[in-house]
C-alpha cells in the first residue's frame, strides 16, 4: 500500500510540476523572443538609414551609440538616446575590435553591434533588457519553487484522497483475513481437545456434540463466506418477473414461530399483486435475513411490523422492529462483512456478522439500496427498488 501511496504521490506531482516548468519555460521565452526580435528588428533596421537621418530615429527603450573609425585612428563616438551609467562604451569597442567571443544571448550580454559601413559601428546597449529578463527568470524561479512546495502538499492531499478507496479495501481484507482466522481457529480448537478427550474418557457423548456443533458452525461460516464472495464477484444474475408481495408474505408466515417461541408478533402490511423482475431465491434470502436479524435483536413481548408498498415505480420493503437500536456512527458499518456491535452476544448466537452483507450484496445486484436506522426506540430495514 505504502508503495502504490508513493507512486500515485510522485505521478501526480510530477504531472503539476511538468505543466508548472512548461508554462514557466513558455512566458519567459515569449518574453525574451519578443526582446530578442525587436532589437535586432531595429538593428538590422539602420542598414535602410542614411547616416544623416539617424537622430531622428526613435529607440526608447535602447541606449545607442555611433563609432565612427577615421583614417587617422581616430575614433568618433556619437550618444544617442540616453545616457547611461554604469556602461563603459570604450571597454566595449576594444572588445569588438579585438573581436574577443561574443554572444548575442540577452541574459549574459548587455550590448549587441553591427557594422553599417566598413568604418561605422553601430552598438546597442541592452542592459535595461538584460536586467529586465534576469529579473523576471528570477522572479519565475521563485514563483517555480513556493509553487513546487504547494504542489506537494496538494499532492500529498490528492493522494490520500485518490487511494482512500483502495487503502479501506486493502484494510478490509486484512481484517477479512484476521476475523475469518479468529471464526475458524475457535471451533477448530475445540473439536481437536475434544478429539483428544475421546481417546481417553469413555463417556465421550458430550465431547462428540461438541465436535458436531462447532463443525456446524464451521460449515455455516464457509457456507457464508463462500456466498459473499460469489456476490461481491457476480456482476449480474438471472432475473425474471415475480409476485414479490407473496414472496415477502411467504417468508413471513415461515418466521412466525419461530417469532412466536422468542414471544414476539410479527405484523405485516403488504400491498398484493406486485410484479418485480428478481430473483426469487435471492430475495427469499434478504427477507429471512432481515427477520431473523430483526427477532433477534427485539425485546420480549413486541411485535415486528413488515410492509411491502409500490409508489408510482418504487417498490419499498420495510421490516421494523422494537428493541436494540443501532448506535449512532454504525448505520452503514453493519452491513459490513464480520461487523458485530456486540462480538461476545453474537457468538453465543451462533453469528459471524455475514448475514447483512450478503442482503446488501444481494440488493446491489438487484439495482436496488438498502439502509437503516434507529429512532424512538425502532429500528428499521428499509429496501427500495425502482
Amino acid at each position: 500500500m505504502n508503495n502504490l501511496n508513493r507512486k500515485v504521490f510522485f505521478v501526480i506531482l510530477g504531472i503539476l510540476s511538468f505543466f508548472l516548468i512548461l508554462g514557466i519555460t513558455i512566458f519567459n521565452n515569449q518574453i525574451y523572443e519578443r526582446e530578442y526580435k525587436n532589437i535586432n528588428f531595429n538593428l538590422n533596421k539602420l542598414d535602410s538609414n542614411r547616416l544623416n537621418d539617424f537622430n531622428n530615429m526613435k529607440f526608447l527603450d535602447y541606449d545607442i551609440y555611433t563609432v565612427v573609425f577615421n583614417n587617422t585612428d581616430e575614433i568618433n563616438i556619437v550618444k544617442h538616446n540616453y545616457d547611461s551609467e554604469n556602461f563603459d562604451i570604450k571597454k566595449v569597442i576594444d572588445e569588438i575590435l579585438e573581436k574577443k567571443p561574443h554572444s548575442d544571448n540577452l541574459y549574459f550580454n548587455n550590448y549587441v553591434y553591427k557594422y553599417v559601413k566598413s568604418n561605422v559601428l553601430v552598438i546597442i546597449n541592452t542592459t535595461k533588457i538584460s536586467n529586465k529578463l534576469r529579473k523576471i527568470l528570477g522572479i519565475s524561479i521563485i514563483i517555480f519553487i513556493l509553487s513546487e512546495i504547494l504542489f506537494v502538499i496538494v499532492s500529498f492531499l490528492l493522494t490520500e484522497w485518490i487511494t482512500r478507496p483502495a487503502s479501506e479495501a486493502f484494510q478490509k481484507q486484512k481484517d477479512f483475513i484476521a476475523d475469518a482466522s479468529h471464526e475458524l481457529k475457535t471451533p477448530l480448537a475445540v473439536i481437536m481437545a475434544s478429539s483428544d478427550s475421546i481417546k481417553v474418557n469413555k463417556d465421550s457423548i458430550k465431547y462428540l456434540d461438541n465436535i458436531k456443533f462447532e463443525t456446524e458452525r464451521m460449515n455455516k461460516l464457509i457456507s457464508n463466506l463462500l456466498e459473499l464472495s460469489k456476490l461481491e464477484n457476480a456482476k449480474e444474475i438471472e432475473r425474471k418477473e415475480e409476485n414479490i408481495s407473496k414472496i415477502v408474505e411467504k417468508i413471513a408466515l415461515t418466521f412466525e414461530p419461530i417469532a412466536f417461541e422468542e414471544t414476539i408478533q410479527i405484523k405485516t402490511d403488504i400491498e398484493k399483486n406486485i410484479s418485480f423482475k428478481c430473483n426469487k431465491d435471492d430475495i427469499e434470502k434478504v427477507i429471512s435475513i432481515l427477520l431473523d436479524n430483526a427477532i433477534k435483536h427485539s425485546n420480549k413481548n413486541t411485535s415486528i411490523e413488515v410492509s411491502l408498498h409500490k409508489i408510482k415505480n418504487n417498490i419499498c420493503i420495510k421490516v421494523i422492529n422494537e428493541g436494540n437500536a443501532i448506535k449512532e456512527g454504525e448505520e452503514e458499518l453493519i452491513f459490513e462483512r464480520f461487523f458485530r456491535s456486540d462480538k461476545s452476544r453474537n457468538r453465543e448466537a451462533n453469528r459471524y456478522g455475514l448475514g447483512l452483507a450478503i442482503a446488501k450484496n444481494i440488493i446491489n445486484l438487484h439495482d436496488g439500496t438498502i439502509k437503516a436506522y434507529s429512532k424512538d426506540s425502532k429500528t428499521t430495514f428499509e429496501i427500495n427498488f425502482k
